[in-house]
């Protein structure tokens, strides 16, 4: 790939890019993106699954829109409201699990943000630039590059040839809590919740039921995340998850984590930019 050598603000200003995916790590890259001045448009599907949900654009899907650290995206129906809401300095997202707009609009950049741990259907030729976050993309197979998203020495790295490293399947840890913080459904059902995001909890405290069945609060600390009510749900499905750090303004702002995969995907596309 070719270095950033050449380039004003405004050239910057023309890079279009669509993420797949409005999650809690896609929300970490579009804030970045738009931060550095690129137009970005975001996908998603009809009932996006948020546990982060106070740090997750997806959100606007079902409240028309959302805010988060100073950014709004909103839901938008075409290519004339994307346009519309760049206009206004918003963020537009559209309902299309195809990634139909990328069609229309013909983005420079493309980043598969969809988190699912596997390709669901990305190809190099979506887009002069397309980016894999995490396993399940092989960088100069079916994407150009893919950043690393897992937790250690390597979080953020673009990787130019190969694979991210693949799923552990155990969450992050934080403060020794790996699998204690996760909140998972005891049985199949419809999810009402006893908290909101950044309440204070404490351990063998109720957080949440599903049909009746109680799922409680396996350590102290704050309610970071949690599903929407009415959701339905399966059994081992997480619901929740508890910060023990115990900061409540923590559930409100990007984590370290999505800003670091943010500026893994920023880098991607500087290291790109002779190309687009």
């Amino acid at each position: 790939m070719k270095s950033l050598s050449a380039g004003t603000m405004r050239d910057r200003l023309e890079i279009k890019v669509v993420v797949k995916g409005g999650g809690e790590m896609a929300t970490g890259v579009v804030h970045r993106l738009v931060r550095s001045g690129l137009r970005v448009c975001i996908t998603e599907i009809p009932t996006p699954l948020a546990v982060r949900r106070e740090v997750a654009f997806c959100e606007a899907v079902f409240d028309g829109q959302k805010e988060v650290e100073g950014m709004i995206a909103r839901r938008v129906g075409d290519e004339k409201e994307v346009r519309g809401a760049w206009d206004e300095g918003r963020i537009p997202l559209l309902v299309d699990p195809e990634c139909k707009i990328r069609k229309v609009l013909k983005p420079q950049v493309l980043v598969d943000a969809i988190m699912a741990k596997r390709n669901i259907g990305t190809r190099m030729g979506d887009a002069s630039l397309v980016i894999g976050l995490g396993p399940g993309f092989h960088a100069g197979k079916d994407v150009h590059l893919v950043v690393e998203t897992n937790r250690g020495h390597n979080l953020g790295r673009v990787i130019e040839e190969g694979e991210a490293e693949p799923d552990s399947g155990i969450p992050g840890e934080i403060r020794g809590y790996t699998w204690e913080r996760v909140l998972r459904a005891p049985g199949s059902g419809r999810l009402l919740a006893n908290k909101k995001i950044g309440d204070p909890v404490k351990k063998g405290e109720q957080v949440a039921r599903v049909e009746g069945a109680v799922i409680e609060a396996g350590i102290d600390g704050v309610l970071r995340g949690i599903l929407r009510d009415g959701f339905s749900v399966h059994q081992g499905m997480k619901v929740g998850d508890i910060d023990p750090r115990g900061t409540r303004a923590h559930c409100f702002t990007i984590s370290d984590k999505a800003r670091a995969v943010g500026g893994g995907v920023l880098e991607a596309i500087l290291m790109g930019y002779g190309q687009l």
